[in-house]
């Protein structure tokens, strides 16, 4: 008889078909196949954030320094094209790690609710709004970066479950974290810091964490892909580079000393920040120019 994480492990294959429905119902189907970069970017993002770096931020940067898609696209890229790689990280880390299974399942709810009205508000923004957006996500980012290369984080305890009102604010925690994520805040550092102040385990952040995103990024996307607000292409790479990605990671490396590769994100993330940023403010001065010629 199943148990209640083996019906866990049932909802995402039915989440990973979901996904897949949505996929082919959308551009998806006609997506061209993926370059070498695209490719690669999917590879090397989830191969790291196997090991706890996360993939939204680097995946960002890299797609402004290689001018692979808009900037109004990107945060439905991210949602749709990492997609497959996190549902493989959820059954890994699921497995791995026994989280308590009703403060699992109820984090995840959580921030798929929350997912699911954010990337209706994200997915409607225009180009300046997502840029803004995005270029305070990053900047967020990057500071949760140095907080862990510096070991700023709370520390975090030995617990498995969550009780009484931590319960609540996990819950409530869980929902704002996953709306964030439609706007391209990874859920790694944000979930890390969460889960440390309630008093869990740190490692307790990884089943929770892809548990969330599997579940919430299939939903978000759906948005993201009846709004046509997303790169075909460029997802399709992230989601075939990422899956192999994943499996060396979890399987074959399963650890190493990430400093220096945190500091390379720090620099490549704040860079996409400020050009994001700078986008933002050099189109919106162009506008009264173009306006005046008409």
């Amino acid at each position: 008889m199943l148990n209640a994480r083996d019906w866990l492990f049932v909802a995402l294959g039915l989440i990973a078909v979901f996904f897949a429905v949505i996929w082919f119902s959308g551009k998806g189907r006609k997506a061209g196949f993926p370059s070498l970069i695209e490719l690669g970017i999917g590879f090397v993002t989830n191969f790291f954030d196997t090991l706890g770096i996360g993939s939204f931020a680097p995946t960002t940067a890299l797609f402004k320094f290689f001018r692979l898609v808009p900037d109004e696209r990107i945060p439905g890229t991210l949602n749709v094209g990492h997609t497959p790689p996190t549902i493989l990280e959820a059954f890994l880390f699921i497995a791995i790690v026994q989280v308590e299974i009703v403060t699992l399942a109820t984090m995840i709810g959580a921030a798929v609710l929350g997912a699911w009205f954010g990337a209706g508000i994200v997915g409607g923004w225009s180009r300046r709004r997502v840029q803004i957006g995005m270029g305070i996500a990053l900047l967020v980012a990057a500071a949760f970066f140095v907080m862990a290369i510096f070991n700023l984080a709370p520390g975090g305890g030995t617990s498995l479950a969550l009780n009484q009102w931590r319960f609540a604010v996990g819950i409530v925690g869980s929902a704002f974290l996953g709306a964030l994520m439609t706007l391209g805040i990874g859920l790694y550092g944000p979930c890390m810091i969460l889960i440390s102040l309630l008093g869990m385990d740190p490692k307790a952040a990884f089943p929770i964490m892809m548990g969330s995103c599997a579940f919430l990024m299939p939903v978000a996307s759906a948005r993201f892909i009846r709004m046509d607000s997303y790169s075909p292409t460029a997802a399709l790479g992230l989601g075939l580079g990422g899956l192999p990605g994943v499996l060396v990671a979890a399987l074959i490396v399963k650890s190493l000393d990430l400093t220096a590769v945190r500091w390379l994100v720090v620099i490549a993330v704040t860079y996409a920040a400020i050009t994001m940023l700078r986008s933002a403010i050099i189109e919106r001065q162009a506008k009264p120019s173009t306006a005046v010629e008409a």
